[in-house]
């Protein structure tokens, strides 16, 4: 048995970023013309006229300020509110390898490792842009990397499971090192034209070295101390799209083919869940909730982080104990908790604890307890 560290991050980030403002103005042209365009029907009641969406509501009601994303004309032109991306052909990288692609080469250079140091890769993500061959072994192809590939999705928690299975193959002996990346084009699933959740999500793409702790040499290694998972069934956030859709003679386009969540029902199921999960962990390793230095916390929503903290340590807390990137990112999925440890890590001292979690989907929860070495 090997102990296991994360020796290296790395984080692509999209070019274009959308502000509320922009997104704000898209879809309240839209919301104009429905209304405009049912304005007999909305006066006899037979439909609900849409109502308007504002900058300073998607503020408070998430904490998010901005988006990157992957395509943003198309997200803001109100005739179509969804990326355009062309589909490419076989024998072109697709759009989920390019991105983690970027952040695999950062994380490896900051693990100071190259390909021929790896023996494996997971793509964990919420939204796989196929179903085979799997992204994983595309991304090994484009990397040069020799030995295994899989993907697998536990929707926002992705990236903690995926940790868990990597540091898994490391600790048997199954391989050296593995590269845990989870690419999200969060945007390709989004409702644009839902007023509720058309601010959410954002896109960006998250890498991570887990190795063996006797091979590791670069300056920002952290012991994986424990891991601990946890799922239990909910509708409250769902997406029915998938290759069945096709047998079925319902619409498409449906709206439940994309992201759907009945938002105060999440709020109040996951986060008492998230907070117990992650106080049960530390105290099955004898670690007091008081001497842990950072929470990189699923960057879903400002409040439910807030909450969580709270719920934890008895009081607020701050920006330095659980850092916050959803204000400029928005909500990207699994990778999100990621993007706030490869941005805010680097400031604390050798020995330091800190907890990434993440929730989501499911429901899961992933808690992952590391230790500044």
């Amino acid at each position: 048995m090997h102990n296991v560290v994360i020796s290296g991050t790395g984080l692509y980030t999209p070019a274009n970023s959308i502000s509320n403002e922009e997104l704000v103005q898209s879809f309240n042209t839209y919301v104009q013309q429905f209304n405009a365009d049912n304005a007999a029907a909305i006066e006899a009641g037979d439909i609900q006229p849409l109502a308007e969406s504002s900058a300073a509501f998607i503020e408070k009601a998430s904490g998010i300020k901005s988006r990157f994303v992957m395509d943003k004309d198309g997200i803001l032109d109100p005739q179509r509110m969804r990326p355009h991306l062309p589909e490419r052909s076989n024998d072109e990288m697709s759009v989920l390898c390019e991105m983690a692609v970027g952040a695999a080469k950062q994380a490896l250079e900051r693990a100071g490792k190259t390909a021929a140091d790896i023996d494996g890769v997971i793509v964990a993500c919420s939204n796989l842009q196929r179903p085979y061959p799997a992204i994983a072994i595309e991304v090994q192809h484009a990397l040069g990397i020799q030995g295994f590939g899989f993907d697998m999705n536990v929707a926002c928690s992705s990236a903690t499971f995926g940790i868990q299975t990597a540091s898994n193959s490391v600790q048997l002996g199954q391989a050296r090192a593995v590269l845990l990346i989870s690419p999200e084009v969060c945007t390709g699933h989004l409702n644009f034209r839902d007023r509720d959740s058309h601010f959410i999500f954002g896109d960006a793409a998250t890498a991570v070295v887990v190795e063996r702790a006797d091979l590791a040499t670069s300056e920002h290694q952290f012991d994986i101390v424990s891991t601990k998972l946890l799922t239990t069934y909910s509708n409250n956030i769902r997406n029915n799209f998938g290759f069945l859709n096709r047998a079925s003679d319902e619409p498409a386009d449906s709206p439940d083919k994309l992201f759907v969540q009945e938002g105060r029902k999440v709020f109040r199921d996951v986060c008492p869940m998230v907070a117990e999960l992650i106080g049960q962990h530390l105290q099955e390793n004898q670690v007091d909730v008081a001497d842990v230095k950072r929470f990189w916390l699923h960057q879903a929503n400002l409040s439910m982080n807030h909450l969580i903290v709270r719920k934890l340590l008895g009081r607020e807390a701050s920006v330095e104990e659980a850092p916050v990137i959803l204000d400029t990112y928005a909500n990207t999925s699994s990778a999100g908790s990621v993007i706030a440890f490869h941005k805010y890590q680097d400031d604390l001292p050798s020995g330091a604890l800190a907890v990434l979690s993440s929730f989501g989907a499911g429901y899961s929860i992933g808690s992952v307890i590391l230790r500044k070495r």
